[in-house]
């Protein structure tokens, strides 16, 4: 894992480094989490994403990468989904892979949408790699109509705070076994190695900096979900299985009033 640094002293070109990383890293992201290959998008988080949207919905997803919640969200009835995402590379595949969305290059912060001209929102595992999220919830409250909702997934902020892990403490008698949290209260900028060449960054908030951020906002929150890892995670990763009870996602359901 890289460095971390606080969040307030990233600059503009840390941003666009961090935004370049995901451009170089689009074909990795592309074959190793979607179209089937990923159990936790599959056994969990394409699910929850269907039995979330309502027939006729229209909806934008913020940060669609390549496409696959926003074909998630057509497929559950909804009657039109707009993804937006910054990535040239990514969109080539949404593109490519079709599906019934439309979309559209732009930044969370600048959704180039209409206001109030959607239905429902949804963000998967993206706020983790923006450095304004305010800005970025500003703009889904400004294009989400009156009654609108967000349906916002994130790395679980707790629970998955860089520097966590499962640890085996040999050193008391008997020995034992927890969940190690980093250090959830001060913020960070990490670039972490997640696969052999890949480096990916994120930001790391505590929850309640999202939470506040939301309610300032004025988005109410109506229902939480922290789901246990699901059973493929779990099969293929034997490492995570003695911490099978610890939450790797947090979604948070909200409404604009």
């Amino acid at each position: 894992m890289g460095a971390s640094v606080p969040e307030s002293t990233a600059g503009g070109d840390e941003r666009r480094r961090g935004r370049q990383l995901w451009e170089d890293h689009a074909r990795w992201w592309q074959d190793h989490f979607t179209d089937g290959v990923d159990p936790e998008y599959e056994e969990q988080i394409l699910p929850m994403v269907a039995a979330w949207v309502r027939p006729g919905d229209r909806i934008c997803e913020v940060g669609c990468g390549e496409g696959q919640v926003a074909r998630t969200l057509m497929a559950a009835g909804a009657s039109s989904v707009v993804g937006v995402d910054p990535s040239r590379g990514q969109l080539a595949a949404a593109q490519r892979r079709a599906g019934g969305p439309q979309y559209l290059r732009g930044d969370a912060e600048r959704l180039p949408l209409a206001d109030g001209t959607v239905d429902g929102a949804v963000v998967c595992l993206v706020f983790e790699h923006l450095d304004v999220i305010e800005a970025a919830i500003g703009e889904i409250n400004r294009v989400l109509a009156p009654g609108g909702r967000l349906l916002l997934m994130l790395n679980h902020p707790l629970l998955q705070t860089p520097g966590s892990g499962w640890v085996d403490d040999h050193l008391v008698d008997p020995p034992e076994q927890y969940w190690q949290i980093g250090e959830y209260l001060q913020p960070a900028e990490i670039v972490e190695e997640v696969a052999k060449g890949v480096h990916i960054r994120f930001v790391h908030r505590p929850l309640g900096t999202y939470l506040n951020a939301l309610a300032d906002a004025g988005l109410m929150l109506e229902h939480v979900e922290e789901p246990a890892p699901p059973p493929g995670f779990l099969a293929a990763a034997p490492g995570y299985a003695s911490a099978r009870h610890i939450p790797r996602l947090l979604a948070l359901s909200l409404r604009r009033p």
